[in-house]
């Protein structure tokens, strides 16, 4: 659907979500005094659990619902249900999404209690979203298969015919992947973007279904190359095997792009049936020992100032990010998405 407004292909994405058998009449609603909580999840299981494990230990008295989806199937959902909201909190996995949806009206002005030191430019002025935790674009590589002086040094590197065929990347569904296309839109423009999409396409580039297929198939050899966010390496170094993979920041060089940057958010429902429990664990979010377990267990950066990480991992000092106002890549979000369709990435 290269043509069609977003709002309308996430309504159309819901026909997929309702056909899983997920209805919101299977969210019974109940009052505050129920001391319950529903979560919609862009985040997968894996990466949620250790803080909803946190939050049920301080809380004990809250019960936690939580459905996991993807970002674009989950905000589809919530525009259905704007009159009759079934959720508390939307968590995704990159700021886009939200940032699109904020004129819906489908979230509340709130900012989380804690947040307040957050950088202005990772969270919305009226509280409708806020970064939790952000994370570096990288490029990975198999290190019995590439030698650290002669892996890729930039993104625009990638579509060298050196690499022909041994580059992997998630499919165009994933969203830190769009939001790197949108990024690089701004950052050197949509006609060398498309150039370089339309490079890795002719480099026979493979697109996996998920972030976690990806650095599993660079870790195993099955891939040279691989582009993920940066936790991805620090998973797969920690596996018991095929754990032989470095790691590159981007684009670090005068006149190069620096390294592209996304964020995982968090935002409240407007007219949620549980707003108490909803403002609880948003705050939760942003004590400073959460922050830090994001950080410990999932190797994501702290979007509080001065929350340490543990020295052994990556350090987000070790790089120079790029530029790009999230207004602007959130503009162009759609023409990124169909960019990567017209170039025939699934």
């Amino acid at each position: 659907m290269p043509n069609t407004p977003w709002v309308v292909r996430i309504v159309t994405l819901l026909t997929i979500v309702c056909a899983t058998g997920c209805t919101p009449s299977q969210i019974p609603r109940q009052n505050d005094a129920a001391r319950r909580l529903v979560i919609y999840s862009g985040r997968t299981e894996a990466f949620l659990t250790p803080v909803i494990d946190a939050f049920r230990t301080a809380y004990p008295d809250i019960t936690v619902d939580i459905k996991y989806a993807k970002n674009t199937e989950l905000a589809a959902l919530i525009l259905a249900e704007r009159s009759n909201p079934q959720a508390d909190i939307f968590l995704t996995t990159d700021m886009l999404v939200p940032l699109r949806m904020v004129d819906s009206g489908v979230f509340a002005t709130m900012p989380p209690r804690g947040s307040e030191s957050v950088p202005a430019t990772l969270k919305d002025a009226q509280g409708r979203w806020t970064s939790v935790t952000w994370r570096a674009r990288v490029i990975l590589y198999n290190t019995d298969m590439v030698d650290a002086a002669d892996a890729p040094t930039s993104m625009l590197d990638l579509t060298d015919p050196r690499w022909r065929g041994n580059v992997a990347f998630a499919d165009a569904t994933n969203g830190p992947f769009q939001a790197q296309i949108a990024a690089m839109m701004h950052l050197i423009g949509p006609e060398q973007t498309r150039a370089w999409v339309n490079g890795l396409v002719a480099n026979q580039t493979q697109f996996l279904s998920n972030a976690t297929d990806l650095r599993m198939a660079v870790g195993s050899g099955e891939f040279a190359i691989g582009v993920a966010n940066h936790y991805h390496y620090e998973v797969q170094r920690r596996e018991a095997t095929n754990n032989h993979i470095g790691i590159v920041f981007p684009d670090q060089a005068a006149g190069q792009m620096g390294v592209m940057m996304n964020t995982a958010t968090v935002s409240q429902l407007a007219g949620a049936p549980h707003p108490d429990a909803a403002a609880t664990f948003a705050a939760f979010l942003f004590q400073p020992d959460t922050q830090k377990l994001f950080a410990d267990v999932n190797f994501e950066f702290p979007v509080l100032p001065g929350v340490v990480i543990d020295s052994g991992t990556t350090q987000p000092d070790d790089f120079r990010m790029a530029t790009v106002p999230m207004d602007d890549a959130a503009d162009d979000a759609d023409a990124a998405i169909q960019l990567m369709q017209h170039a025939g990435i699934p």
